[in-house]
């Protein structure tokens, strides 16, 4: 006994003393050099590296060393002030050094006891690795490609996303602004390589913009006013970053809630932390700790090693010449009472580790990108559940459905899932088994070759534990992996997708000054009429019944309507029996029924109307009004300004989106008010007019601050100039900030109310004066008197009304005394003469360097003199289409060429309405980029609802009612 317990105490301490343990061969690395650690535990303040730029955790500064080489963002710092705060992390280091120096010792005694008792050591790795959150600015940048920004074959995600001439260098930041990582949480990747990795935009703008988001600025703010701090990436893009970057931070988030939930358990082992910190994705972090979940009854790893067996497979590795299998039998106990059961526990503990092992995942996911893998569905057996059969039709393409993972399109992986999820479709994905052969003949060569002669049974073994890795734990695993991306970036491009076609309906140009007709179309209940003024003020509201035998009667009714009204547009929904009112519409038209007017229709989507009518902000609009009356004034108010009334409406519910209700919702909605925020901002809105819905959707506004917004303004009166919004409650200086550049104060308003309050003021100050003389104030009413009395000092500012940002100002005042410009002449031919002639002498470059600014600082501020009052850009979008007759699906004919509008864009291809009732496709290899104008090429603007085309009949359909098209060009 005692001879074998001295024997068991020196295999403990050569164990403990050797520094050649086995591990699995390893490839040079190109990452950094980590510095290993004294503790075995990652300590909370990470250490200075000399001669290492880092952005440290310590401090929440950024310090990013200046390299002239380098085109990466460059950050100011006060070095004295970070070598105080790194000498006193130091001092703290060595006292906790100190304290822990005889804890380690207790602990290393307390260690080899259990290893003792156990007999099952932990081999592998000897130290952990440092976490860090260091970012290495080294190497040039990602290069940008010179071609359009505009793709049809291949997905956007693959192209730099910065504009084809970017201007000037990478742009410091402001080094108040530099906490880019008081958000990170340490992990053994740096957030700003990994991002920069999967957008595909350069180190420094990345950097930039981690660090604008940490500073909640907002995506319409970001791209106005700090533009060169972004290199001019457009919206699609920034909010495709700020999800990548939140989708990062929640994997660490959750590696660190996964650690401290092992570590209570007290499962933690250094391997497995170094796993944990590794893992870049859900799926990968799935993988590492689902043997320790609570609740599991382990893998057959764990239950091999509580058996003992541990120690065996680590033999076999390090030296298989000294592996004795039969010496591990024991009779009596399940699970080691044969050779068999030795053998099968040995392979399933080396089969965990090469699954779990991060260079042999690399591997293997490396060699799976450079093979053929391909996704597959079938019809499912559906024999115990009756699925209806109209569902089982719908997905006949996808019933023998094979596809390489590379080449499929995003609207296909959508659809397969969709079918899944019905239990219609059966899913696999399929990988070559001569990917798996070359694996295992990897392995056995070079990562997982044992040290030293193994005998043909050992080998053996190790050849089924490479199988049984492969088949039952890598090759779920990737498929999960592959399936999982290719469904985030299928949700992803949906989502774009929508996004883009919500941003091309809410700019569509609005029709002002006319006096609309709204029509909700209907059968037995009738059809609604709403007639709305120029101010989209309520005029008349009615009901007729144009498809109950009435026809002829209601005629007479709406003629009197609308020359009552003067009204000569009619709106017309596109709901129920929307075909019926537009012939009948069409049909009195032709026949010059409402002479003397010249009247005309349109047809525009109700999706959401409905939902809207019923909603609490209608009743607040529109109370008392019956909620189907509410639609067909919604209907009209579309037309005449679609921004301030799609607004209203929910942005999943006006239905121009692709598979909406598969893809992720907290996505969806999160880029869908981003898109809405985008667009009320850069149209700008009236302070003093615009309603409250509407302005809760600007940059850096909400619902209470709009809310609190509209109650100063009823309890005040109008806001003189910008500078007022500081007194409103819960308005503080960074939302003033985000959004004063999108709101306009309109300056012949404000020349209204101060000629008024003028008047006045001289009344006010005759009572205040007989106040003084006889009657006795308050001192509340004291002090309201002299707010009053400020107020009516306050002076407007003609920048008000410009998309110029208070804080360049200062700017706008010396580039038009550069010019000789005065604020009297913003918005007019002269000024725009001025700045050109000024332009032409010195290039806007060198203007900028004189006044002390960015290009792009210069340039709104050009915009936004030489704009004229009440600028909205939305006039160069396209209007409705007005029509005055009617064409059947029956009067088409192939090669008929036809304009259409624009209805949806997909993934596979363009909705567009003719005017027959259905809508005909063009499918997206017909749309090339030949056949779009020049201004149409960006990504961000391709084809999207409004947009006027020309097209060419291809194929129709009439049993499916379907109509191929190919588009001839965009008007």
């Amino acid at each position: 006994m005692a001879e074998s317990l001295a024997s068991l105490q020196r295999q403990v301490t050569s164990l403990a003393q050797e520094d050649s343990a086995w591990e699995p061969q390893k490839k040079v690395s190109r990452s950094r050099k980590q510095p290993a650690p004294k503790e075995s535990k990652p300590k909370r303040v990470p250490r200075a590296k000399k001669n290492t730029p880092l952005i440290s955790d310590v401090s929440g500064v950024v310090d990013v060393k200046e390299d002239l080489n380098s085109s990466v963002a460059i950050a100011d710092v006060d070095l004295e002030k970070e070598k105080n705060k790194l000498d006193t992390v130091q001092t703290l280091k060595t006292v906790k050094t100190k304290r822990k120096n005889s804890a380690q010792r207790t602990k290393k005694l307390k260690i080899e006891k259990e290893m003792s008792k156990a007999s099952n050591l932990e081999g592998g790795t000897n130290s952990i690795e440092i976490p860090s959150t260091s970012t290495m600015w080294e190497g040039a940048c990602k290069k940008e490609e010179s071609e359009d920004d505009f793709t049809f074959g291949q997905s956007p995600l693959k192209k730099i996303k910065t504009e084809m001439c970017p201007q000037g260098q990478p742009v410091k930041f402001p080094a108040s602004a530099n906490n880019i990582n008081n958000e990170e949480v340490e992990m053994n990747w740096d957030i700003v390589q990994v991002l920069s990795e999967r957008t595909n935009i350069e180190l420094w703008v990345c950097a930039n913009i981690i660090r604008l988001f940490n500073d909640d600025n907002t995506i319409p703010f970001i791209i106005r006013y700090r533009k060169e701090l972004i290199n001019n990436l457009d919206a699609d893009s920034l909010r495709e970053v700020r999800q990548t970057l939140e989708e990062l931070r929640a994997v660490a988030k959750k590696v660190h809630s996964t650690i401290q939930k092992i570590k209570k358990e007290g499962k933690m082992s250094e391997c497995l932390l170094k796993a944990l910190l590794n893992c870049k994705t859900f799926e990968e972090l799935e993988h590492v700790s689902a043997p320790y979940k609570t609740g599991s009854k382990g893998t057959k790893a764990q239950r091999a090693k509580q058996l003992g067996l541990e120690r065996a497979a680590w033999t076999l590795l390090e030296k298989p010449g000294e592996l004795n299998l039969l010496s591990y039998i024991r009779p009596d106990v399940k699970g080691l009472s044969a050779l068999q059961d030795i053998e099968t526990g040995v392979q399933h503990i080396l089969a965990d580790m090469i699954a779990k092992d991060k260079d042999t995942l690399d591997f293997i996911r490396k060699l799976c990108q450079n093979r053929y893998i391909c996704i597959q569905s079938s019809l499912a057996k559906v024999s115990s559940k009756k699925v209806n059969e109209k569902d089982v039709d719908k997905f006949q393409l996808y019933q023998n459905f094979s596809c390489n993972i590379r080449n499929i399109q995003h609207h296909q992986i959508l659809a397969i899932n969709r079918g899944e999820n019905l239990k219609i479709l059966t899913v696999k994905v399929n990988i070559s088994d001569g990917v798996k052969n070359e694996f295992c003949r990897w392995c056995i060569q070079n990562r997982w070759r044992p040290r030293g002669f193994a005998r043909p049974e050992l080998m053996k073994i190790l050849r089924n534990s490479l199988d049984d890795s492969f088949k039952r734990l890598i090759y779920p695993l990737l498929c999960r992996e592959f399936r999982a991306k290719l469904t985030s970036d299928a949700e992803k491009e949906s989502v774009m997708m929508f996004g883009r076609n919500l941003r091309q309906l809410l700019l569509t140009s609005p029709v002002p000054g006319r006096t609309l007709m709204g029509v909700d179309p209907g059968y037995k209940h009738g059809c609604k009429l709403a007639i709305i003024s120029p101010t989209s003020q309520i005029l008349h509201t009615d009901v007729v019944y144009l498809h109950c035998g009435q026809g002829f009667r209601e005629a007479e009714k709406i003629k009197r309507l609308l020359l009552n009204f003067n009204c000569s547009t009619v709106v017309i929904g596109n709901g129920t029996a929307c075909r019926e009112t537009e012939a009948y519409f069409a049909d009195l038209i032709m026949k010059n029924y409402f002479a003397p007017l010249d009247v005309v229709y349109c047809i525009t989507s109700e999706a959401g109307a409905s939902i809207y009518s019923v909603s609490p902000e209608a009743n607040k609009e529109m109370p008392g009004l019956d909620p189907n009356l509410r639609s067909a004034v919604s209907i009209a108010r579309r037309v005449q300004d679609p921004l301030a009334e799609l607004v209203k409406i929910e942005p999943k519910h006006i239905g121009v989106g692709m598979y909406q209700h598969d893809v992720s919702q907290t996505l969806l909605k999160a880029t869908l008010d981003s898109v809405v925020e985008e667009c009320v901002s850069f149209v700008g809105v009236d302070i003093n007019i615009c309603s409250e819905v509407l302005l809760r959707h600007i940059a850096g506004l909400n619902a209470n601050r709009a809310k609190n917004i509209i109650e100063w303004r009823e309890k005040n009166g109008p806001f003189i100039n910008r500078e007022q919004l500081k007194k409103v409650k819960g308005l503080g200086p960074k939302s003033f900030q985000q959004c004063a550049g999108f709101i306009r104060i309109n300056q012949d308003y404000i020349r209204t109310f101060c000629s008024q309050q003028t008047e006045s003021s001289s009344q006010i100050q005759g009572v205040a004066v007989k106040s003084s003389a006889g009657e006795v104030t308050s001192e509340k009413q004291g002090k309201k008197k002299s707010k009053t009395t400020m107020d009516i000092v306050l002076k407007p500012n003609p920048l008000d009304q410009t998309c110029i940002h208070p804080e360049s100002y200062d700017i706008a005042m010396r580039f038009l005394s550069f010019i000789g410009g005065t604020l009297c002449e913003i918005g007019k031919p002269e000024m725009q003469q001025k700045i050109n002639s000024s332009l032409e002498k010195e290039g806007i470059e060198k203007t900028a360097e004189r006044l002390q600014t960015t290009a792009h600082t210069l340039q709104v501020i050009i915009d936004g003199l030489s704009q004229p009052e009440s600028f909205d850009f939305r006039t160069e979008f396209d209007k409705p289409d007005f029509k005055r007759s009617i064409v059947c699906l029956e009067d088409l004919q192939v090669g008929t060429v036809l304009t259409g509008k624009v209805e949806n864009a997909t993934l596979f291809g363009i909705f567009v309405d003719i005017g027959v009732g259905k809508s005909g496709l063009i499918p997206i290899r017909n749309v090339t980029e030949a056949k779009l104008s020049k201004t149409k090429k960006r990504r961000s603007l391709g084809l999207g609802p409004g947009e006027r085309v020309e097209v060419r009949v291809l194929n129709i359909d009439i049993p499916r009612s379907r109509i191929t098209l190919d588009l001839i060009r965009v008007l």
